[in-house]
């Protein structure tokens, strides 16, 4: 194929089509060049996806982003589905504890005043900590604003020293920071590196007033990253392959690389791999990476999604977060999955190393009480259905030391990329995360080829 000049168009391969990989092949496409996605599943989308269980649509797993995340709302308006996933006004979380003689409901939620007022306010009013926690957690936010998130040191440290040493009580601990903490890390305090919390944090509560102001799908995940994902890399001109393998990755003869598929080998000007870590390990030419042995020490973290359908309705708000209870969080999919009668709630269990291979079964037996008495509504009203969907590696562990391992987008290979939510993007593993990598990957890709090109979320790159 060639340009309009003559000259032979410039073809990458990106490997995966999670977030990372379709980011990637819609920039490099936009700015000219020729693409070709490889993805092995049957389906874009990654780890964020749908699937059929009856009459539902189902997704894997509650995903949910914040006002703070330009990369993912980039994404959205790319596939044209923001309207499909919009945020709320304000932050607003209902927060129900049950862990004493009486069920009692907070919130966490902002004002418009400036940062840090925006959240005095609801911190004054927040019932689960007493006053002296509450002025603690003040204390300890104006500390969190005074770190330099480019200090090394805050890697080697665990979230939760930090905490203790700056006057946070372990009910602190529970009722707030890991309240946040677990459903945006992956990870409690003790297991989460400083710098990731710190970015968490100071990015989504301290950065500006509607940072942390929430937002989810309100349609099944695969509309968004399958089907309207596919329509936009078909109309950006990619050619994309699913259910399609790589076996191999190597160096061409006179510069390039060689990408073998099923009966067909593709040559490539540019590769990104856009795959897991140990997937990527798998498929890096010799050389391509210093210590690249790395990757394989990138721990997974895994979370486990309940799914429950009830006979009634028990749940008037759209979601909430649970203290007292092993329960963390509870959304209502009832109208996304496409349910008519009755109620369809997905219960999100992060940093779920203990349950991940807890049978259905016993899981059932101690979920189903737990919404029980989170939800006077829920005793008594016939369950149509509990089943459990796992996702083993849903995220990289954020573990304390984990920013040495993870490799920026270029490689010592010219013309190999690499991209994903586990690659050197400084936030943790969310949809976020995925999709600058994608932007960091093709960047680089581009200025390799000698594309001009523009950062989506600066002025200029």
């Amino acid at each position: 194929m060639t340009t309009a000049d003559g000259n032979r168009a410039r073809h990458a391969v990106v490997v995966g089509g999670g977030l990372a990989g379709i980011t990637a092949a819609l920039q490099l496409a936009d700015a000219g060049v020729r693409v070709t996605l490889l993805e092995g599943r049957p389906r874009l989308g990654g780890l964020a996806f749908s699937f059929r269980r009856g009459d539902l649509t189902v997704d894997n797993g509650q995903h949910v982003y914040l006002r703070c995340c330009t990369a993912y709302r980039w994404f959205l308006d790319r596939v044209d589905g923001a309207a499909l996933a919009p945020l709320q006004d304000r932050l607003d979380v209902p927060v129900l504890d049950v862990g004493g003689a009486r069920a009692r409901l907070g919130r966490i939620r902002r004002t418009a005043l400036p940062v840090p007022l925006h959240l005095a306010p609801g911190l004054a009013a927040y019932p689960h900590l007493s006053l002296a926690e509450r002025a603690s957690v003040a204390r300890a936010a104006f500390a969190l604003q005074r770190l330099d998130l480019d200090d090394p040191a805050l890697d080697g440290t665990d979230f939760a020293t930090w905490l203790h040493r700056h006057g946070q009580s372990a009910r602190t601990v529970e009722a707030l920071w890991d309240l946040v903490g677990v459903a945006t890390l992956n990870a409690t305090a003790p297991n989460a590196s400083l710098a990731l919390a710190a970015m968490v944090f100071k990015t989504g509560l301290l950065s500006e007033p509607g940072a942390a102001d929430i937002g989810w799908a309100r349609v099944p995940l695969g509309d968004l990253h399958d089907t309207l994902a596919r329509k936009a890399l078909d109309s950006a001109g990619v050619r994309t392959e699913l259910r399609t393998r790589v076996g191999a990755v190597s160096r061409a003869d006179g510069g390039g690389f060689h990408v073998d598929v099923a009966g067909e080998r593709l040559d490539a000007d540019a590769v990104v791999l856009a795959v897991p870590q140990r997937e990527t390990h798998a498929l890096l030419p010799e050389g391509a990476l210093d210590h690249s042995g790395r990757l394989l020490e990138i721990a997974d973290a895994p979370i486990v999604n309940l799914h429950v359908v009830y006979g009634r309705r028990v749940l008037r708000r759209p979601f909430f977060a649970a203290l007292g209870s092993p329960v963390q969080w509870v959304f209502d999919r009832t109208d996304a999955s496409g349910l008519t009668d009755g109620q369809y709630l997905a219960v999100s269990q992060s940093a779920a190393q203990d349950e991940i291979d807890t049978p259905v079964s016993a899981l059932r037996e101690r979920y189903l009480p737990e919404l029980e008495r989170l939800l006077p509504a829920a005793r008594g009203a016939e369950v149509r259905d509990f089943f459990v969907t796992r996702e083993r590696t849903a995220t990289f562990a954020p573990a304390p030391g984990v920013g040495r391992l993870r490799p920026a987008a270029r490689t010592r290979a010219p013309g190999l990329f690499l991209a994903g939510a586990w690659t050197a993007t400084g936030w943790p593993a969310t949809m976020e995360g995925a999709v600058r990598s994608g932007f960091d990957a093709a960047g680089a890709a581009l200025s390799a080829l000698g594309h001009r090109h523009q950062h989506p979320l600066q002025e200029a790159a």
